[in-house]
């Protein structure tokens, strides 16, 4: 290993504390200022456009990877876009800046601000389009589910693994039409089935903390952003994951395969879909298991985020009070 190599190292986890946490405390500060206001698309705005001014500060050479915003024609960080203020080392980032704008807009639970960031290489490259999921917490042996099974099939293997009786899972389901078929499968297997109206990213790590959050499996189909970000943090504290693109029409093939994907129906494990030196961060926009929502007081702003490091399997809280909070700029 080089000189310039170990410079570039020390220089990216620099990058991916401190530095990677004022990102997203910007992102969800600013989102968090339109809760509960019913506008979507512009708490998620106010969110982008300040994650993009904090992304333009750091000195690093970064494109984006994963943005989001192609599928439903949302304000996005675009896939393709250069970030940073350059002459660092060059990285891929991950972004979601604001995750569950509909929890946002209601001023309700689970909404977070959240990106990833690695060595240049190392995320996986692909539209935003949807993409099946399964995953599962630490502590299990390899293979225990696999996105080729049954629901009921994944749900037998998870209980005998953890011995315990099918109707001792519970399965994590976003709460949308497409699912219906999976979630009578899980009902029908014994498993109890939670739903969440947004937010796969947290869903994905709450199987991480079973004896916490009771959930034990995620199933179901997602945006692809949200697998890989998911992805990168299961690294840091264990699991297992796998996805599959959704490439249903002939367009969606076509441009994946200008973005490297040669196999549509790929089945990608986790460190298919972020390898290296992967770090994630997520400050809470609303409450939820994982973060604080953003406190707005008299003289300051309260903030909380977990940060994730898959090399050294750190997973860091960091609390921050911002003073003066008429003085708290985004600009």
């Amino acid at each position: 290993m080089t000189d310039l190599t170990i410079r570039q190292q020390e220089i990216i986890e620099r990058i991916l504390t401190l530095e990677l946490v004022r990102v997203t405390e910007r992102a969800a500060v600013s989102s968090a200022r339109l809760r509960g206001r019913g506008d979507e698309k512009a708490a998620d705005q106010a969110a982008v456009d300040a994650m993009r001014r904090e992304l333009n500060r750091l000195p690093i050479d970064g494109r984006i990877v994963i943005g989001e915003g192609e599928r439903d024609e949302a304000p996005m960080l675009f896939i393709g876009e250069e970030v940073g203020a350059k002459g660092g080392p060059k990285v891929d980032i991950a972004v979601d800046p604001l995750e569950g704008t509909t929890l946002c807009a209601k001023d309700m639970p689970g909404s977070i601000a959240v990106m990833a960031m690695a060595q240049a290489g190392s995320l996986l490259n692909a539209p935003d389009v949807y993409m099946d999921k399964i995953a599962v917490g630490p502590g299990y042996p390899k293979g225990v589910v696999d996105l080729d099974m049954t629901p009921e099939e994944n749900i037998r293997s998870l209980a005998k693994a953890k011995g315990v009786k099918p109707a001792e899972i519970c399965v994590l389901i976003l709460d949308r039409p497409r699912h219906e078929a999976l979630i009578a499968a899980c009902r029908r297997a014994g498993a109890s089935v939670r739903l969440i109206q947004d937010g796969d990213v947290a869903g994905v790590i709450y199987t991480t903390q079973p004896d916490y959050t009771h959930i034990d499996l995620y199933l179901g189909s997602g945006g692809a952003p949200e697998g890989v970000l998911a992805a990168g943090a299961l690294r840091c504290v264990g699991g297992q994951m796998q996805g599959r693109l959704i490439l249903d029409t002939q367009a969606k093939i076509e441009r994946a395969a200008t973005m490297g994907v040669k196999d549509p129906k790929r089945k990608y494990d986790m460190r298919d879909l972020a390898s290296g030196d992967v770090v994630v961060a997520a400050t809470g926009v609303t409450d939820s298991p994982l973060v604080r929502g953003v406190r707005f007081n008299r003289d300051m702003v309260e903030t909380e985020t977990v940060i994730y490091r898959s090399v050294t399997g750190t997973v860091r809280r960091i609390s921050a009070e911002h003073r003066e909070m008429g003085k708290f700029r985004l600009d």
